[in-house]
């Protein structure tokens, strides 16, 4: 005879083991100063290449794009509107959101039993990890994505300390507004899933309330799903495209990757942790988390899946051993040493990952100039669009132009620096950015950006070459050509099916990489 599912009851304040008491001041004060941190160097080099696209398709809000889920266009529009339409502005609520991140990572030692000094020092070692820094200076779906990993990691740890079933509500919370972000959050409930099946505590998953928390996921998450099914689920094919265009280099690079994501001088403290979650015997019950965290790993490498998506759950690894630290520094030594590690990393990850040095430095110094492609990918975009506009047109020809730009990036800086240049609207057929509008039929003149020259001037009677992109850095479109075309062969609502695609350019040859392509972007 079947039995009804009833929530295990609640364990009584004595049967639960009390969480030390929050630091709660010091915890704000390293939250605050990491925002401070970020918020103060906001405005240094430029917009990173895909704030450029978020930007735009803040004004095309949408329940889903091609290649995300809408809430970080809907936070565009909001940080736009209300905060004005500068570099700053645009990356406020990131540095806010990261100051929440270094929060809860102090929240996850303190149910993990630690005290005042090891909630402190977890919350400061997470403002200094790359992952941290890379998702709170700029506006991408890393940063929401990112709370909602290390939210749902304390979450799960509360519900395992606690046994309170009614966290599954707030779990379901959370996995929704996460899957609002980015569809990756699936990937950490199924690996803390296997980690509970296969360690346990399994009785937390006999509770009606894990299943109320799952309509409210789907609940919240129901319209990005719909969108993504009426439009034929783009998301599978830019996965395809993703995977195409990594190669098997992931797979090679994935385990070396871990140690950069939290930082070279940090690895002993969360390896540490995860450590500690599945060996020590008060920790027992938190021995999922560990094993998610090595289901995950192993999971990734067999799909080709990026190196960088477990940094949300390194976090939590990193507050566990935040803990071990801090019972380990008895001595002053040890308390020096622990110290002197905080300190490397957080200056290693700052030069990594903010704008601290001349953005001349990096492409000077050549090691800089391979580890600061995220530095070189927030640079160059006045200078582009100022180039474009000296792209020379006749008269006749400047009134009936448009601006097509090969990729996503190009096609926002165009959008962004293009109007106090005097440069026409900017079309580009890729990604969601195709949904963006379509040139109207009396524009029969292009400047096109980056584009492959035999592939698109063969949709136009007459296409030549008027100058190239110069840059003295190293930035991905450096020596991209600029094509003038005119006479499209055919109008441009039938050429816009041709001109869409979904994946990844190759700025350096103009070649592009998509689900269907044969070969990776950087492939010979």
């Amino acid at each position: 005879m079947a039995t009804k599912l009833e929530s295990p009851p609640l364990a009584s304040k004595d049967e639960r083991t009390a969480a030390p008491v929050l630091n709660r001041w010091p915890l704000l004060a390293v939250s605050a100063g990491v925002t401070a941190l970020l918020l103060a160097l906001s405005g240094r080099y430029g917009y990173h290449v895909d704030e450029l696209y978020n930007r735009v398709s803040g004004q095309h809000l949408a329940w889903g794009l091609v290649d995300q889920p809408p809430l970080v266009s809907l936070i565009a529009w909001i940080q736009t509107t209300l905060l004005r339409d500068t570099l700053t502005a645009f990356r406020v609520v990131p540095a806010l959101l990261a100051g929440v991140v270094v929060w809860v990572a102090g929240l996850i030692a303190r149910e993990l039993g630690g005290r005042g000094g090891a909630q402190v020092f977890a919350a400061a070692a997470t403002g200094s990890t790359v992952v941290t820094l890379n998702a709170g200076h700029v506006l991408t779906t890393n940063i929401p994505d990112l709370v909602a990993w290390v939210t749902l990691g304390w979450l799960v740890i509360r519900l395992l300390r606690t046994r309170d079933a009614r966290l599954w509500l707030a779990i379901g919370v959370v996995t929704g507004v996460g899957l609002l972000a980015k569809n990756l959050i699936v990937l950490l409930l199924l690996s803390v899933l296997v980690g509970v099946l296969a360690l346990g505590p399994r009785d937390v998953l006999r509770s009606r309330h894990l299943w109320i928390g799952a309509a409210l996921a789907a609940l919240i998450a129901a319209p990005a799903v719909v969108w993504q099914v009426t439009h034929g689920w783009p998301a599978v094919e830019m996965s395809e495209a993703l995977s195409t265009a990594l190669g098997s280099d992931s797979r090679v690079a994935f385990l070396p990757f871990q140690l950069l994501m939290i930082g070279l001088f940090l690895a002993p403290v969360w390896i540490a942790g995860l450590v500690a979650l599945l060996r020590r015997a008060e920790w027992r019950e938190y021995r999922s988390i560990g094993f998610a965290y090595l289901f995950m790993v192993v999971l990734l490498i067999a799909i080709g899946g990026k190196p960088e998506y477990p940094g949300g759950l390194q976090v939590v690894l990193l507050a566990a051993g935040s803990v071990v630290v801090a019972q380990w520094a008895r001595t002053t030594v040890k308390r020096s040493l622990a110290g002197v590690a905080l300190v490397g990393n957080v200056l290693l990850s700052a030069v990594l990952m903010l704008p601290v040095l001349p953005i001349t430095v990096y492409g000077s110094n050549p090691v800089l100039e391979q580890l600061g492609v995220f530095q070189h990918d927030q640079s160059g975009w006045p200078q582009l669009a100022q180039q474009v506009a000296a792209v020379p047109l006749s008269p006749e020809e400047r009134a009936r132009a448009v601006i097509y730009a090969n990729h996503y990036g190009t096609a926002g800086a165009l959008d962004r620096y293009g109007p106090e240049n005097g440069l026409p609207r900017v079309y580009s057929g890729h990604n969601s950015f195709a949904d963006f509008g379509v040139p109207t039929d009396d524009k029969t003149v292009v400047i096109a950006v980056g584009v492959n020259r035999e592939t698109f001037g063969a949709l136009f009677a007459r296409c030549e070459p008027r100058g190239t992109y110069v840059n003295d850095l190293p930035v991905a479109d450096r020596g991209a050509e600029f094509l003038v075309c005119s006479g499209p062969r055919e109008p441009w609502a039938q050429m816009w099916t041709k001109l869409r695609w979904i994946g990844f350019s190759c700025p350096y040859t103009s070649e592009v990489v998509t689900a269907k392509s044969e070969k990776g972007c950087w492939s010979e």
